[in-house]
């Protein structure tokens, strides 16, 4: 299998560290390095109830916690851990800079800490997918009798995989640009880039920003990077890396595969990389049909996944047994209920046009119910591509107007409805005004394009809604 990383092991008694922001990754980071010794100063912009119960907590363990200014450098900070959402251009980062202070990430700590037995990295990022493709991978994984965990932003925390008392052979990482930003030292077995398409230019203040983010993911790989063979910005990503000699690049794509490829050859997923002779030889891995559900972008995160776990070794039969054994998250492209003929599919997950547009490709006719919080998106190209595909359209949420504009444009013989409420009913509304719009054979398809906040307290709350209301729906007998 994979070759063991040996990391540095630092010495952090008595060295003053920063942690930027309380919450998820904060609160453990500050526990984590105080309990290696090291003089710990919490700093957190908020002063709210939450903050202050957060901070009283801490500061009985020894922590010191600082409230309502995260923009001021504590005196005599060496280090700065910061938790993933805080922007580059934050003040702190600023002082922290003009003070040649290093700034790490909680995955960057993470990697820091692992002990010089610490299993490798199988690592995904991307746009859209990267949840789904690490859970796949850690399931094929499994399938391949290996200890496992899929980890960082999903699951068990980096830092309780790399700290904790359970032994791994290998770990699927799932990293978010916020966390590759952030994370100037990590290097991967293997690493995958699914896709890319604008999204957090806010945070990262230019598409170019952002896919150098993603493009971290490669540095330093030792056995595969693994791209998009129809999205070529990843390759180019994969050309520009800095990676170990031998490391090699695998690309991944829906029609035939060359050499160094995986892909689908009549219904059956293939690999032309990790054969020998693969000028001449494929290996069949498994049948489009053993990936659930068998959409076209969840079979091309299979196929990343499958990528991934053959450069760490693993055998056809634990990729087939593995994605044959798993099942996505809910509120990715679920089926909620088929009732009156009609397929109600739950894509809340969808909350970029990248994201809606893979959805929409996977149903045909559909009416589709979609919006919310744009964050400066434009839905122009995404209409344009599925224009064909849509019976009607049903729009909620505070940024509806720009989808309706679309449509217009660019589908101006699509019926649409407007809804102009955004209470806790409006899904109800909704689902009733799709199913009287939709026909037998047809697909009801919450995928929004758009975030959720406006609404709802997440993504997985609209998803809920959206599931009642069909189950709701579907009593009624009125679907």
């Amino acid at each position: 299998m994979g070759s063991r990383e040996v990391t540095e092991q630092l010495d952090w008694n008595g060295k003053k560290v920063t942690v930027a922001g309380l919450g998820v990754s904060g609160i453990p980071a500050a526990r984590v390095l105080h309990g290696l010794g090291a003089l710990v100063t919490v700093v957190n912009d908020g002063d709210d109830e939450r903050s202050r119960a957060q901070a009283a907590e801490l500061e009985a363990e020894g922590i010191t916690v600082r409230l309502g200014d995260g923009a001021t450098l504590p005196s005599g900070t060496e280090l700065i851990v910061t938790t993933p959402g805080w922007r580059p251009d934050k003040p702190l980062f600023t002082a922290a800079a003009e003070a040649g202070v290093e700034i790490w990430g909680d995955v960057e700590l993470a990697w820091r800490l692992r002990g010089p037995d610490a299993a490798p990295w199988l690592a995904v990022t991307g746009t859209n997918g990267k949840t789904t493709t690490v859970r796949m991978l850690a399931s094929i994984l499994e399938a391949a009798g290996l200890r496992t965990a899929a980890v960082g932003n999903i699951g068990v925390s980096l830092l309780d995989a790399v700290l904790g008392e359970a032994e791994y052979d290998v770990l699927a990482v799932e990293l978010s640009s916020y966390q590759l930003h952030w994370a100037p030292s990590v290097r991967v077995h293997s690493a995958a880039v699914l896709n890319l398409a604008p999204d957090h230019l806010d945070w990262h203040g230019s598409m170019e920003a952002y896919a150098a983010d993603k493009g971290r993911v490669y540095e330093g790989n030792r056995v595969a990077c693994v791209y998009n063979v129809a999205d070529k910005v990843t390759e180019d990503l994969v050309r520009e890396a800095d990676v170990e000699e031998g490391c090699r690049a695998i690309g991944f794509t829906l029609g035939t595969p060359g050499p160094s490829q995986l892909g689908v050859v009549e219904g059956i997923l293939v690999d032309r990389a990790f054969v020998e002779n693969r000028q001449k030889n494929a290996q069949e891995l498994a049948e489009v049909t053993d990936v659930q559900p068998p959409a076209p972008h969840n079979i091309a995160n299979a196929l990343a996944a499958a990528a991934l776990a053959r450069a760490f070794g693993v055998d056809a039969k634990a990729v087939r047994d593995g994605l044959k054994a798993f099942r996505p998250d809910p509120h990715r492209i679920e089926l909620v209920e088929e009732t009156g003929g009609v397929a109600y599919v739950d894509d809340s997950k969808a909350t970029n046009t990248h994201a809606a547009e893979a959805s929409l490709a996977a149903y045909d006719p559909i009416v589709w119910i979609a919006g919310g919080l744009a964050k400066g998106a434009t839905f122009d190209e995404l209409v344009q591509k599925s224009a064909k595909r849509l019976r009607g359209a049903v729009l909620i949420g505070a940024d509806r107007a720009l989808i309706r504009e679309a449509l217009a444009r660019h589908a101006p013989e699509v019926p649409v409805v407007d809804l102009d409420r955004t209470d806790t009913g409006a899904m109800s509304e909704a689902v009733r005004e799709a199913a009287r719009l939709a026909r037998p054979g047809d697909t009801v398809l919450l995928a929004p394009a758009c975030a959720s906040m406006d609404m709802f307290t997440n993504y997985n709350k609209r998803g809920e809604a959206f599931a009642d209301a069909v189950r709701a729906l579907a009593a009624t007998g009125d679907a």
